[in-house]
């Protein structure tokens, strides 16, 4: 499973609040599947992180995504909307400008 499908899941599959415990018990053996193809069980994901008790689904998502790894992300550092790539310098000579 995608990680960007856990939030209907989490909605169909859990009654909130609840504890972290039972998210575990529960849904702890479901696979997210990276981009790259690699795969991790839940219960690996939410075991990096001190919640106790969730409050809503959305926030069970919160927890799940920003514990991630980076396989995850997808390609670091892109950005589709700037000028020029992260961490170059772009120089301009005066035959540039004519």
């Amino acid at each position: 499973m995608r990680y960007s499908e856990t939030l209907q899941l989490f909605d169909q599959a859990c009654d909130f609040p609840a504890d972290h415990a039972t998210i575990v018990q529960q849904l702890g053996d479901v696979e997210l599947v990276a981009q790259n193809g690699d795969s991790v069980e839940m219960s690996e994901v939410l075991a990096r992180t001190s919640e106790a008790t969730y409050q809503s689904s959305e926030g069970l998502y919160n927890s799940l995504v920003g514990n991630l790894d980076d396989d995850f992300i997808g390609r670091k550092y892109y950005d589709d909307r700037a000028g020029s790539t992260s961490g170059t310098d772009e120089v301009r000579t005066e035959t540039d400008r004519l």
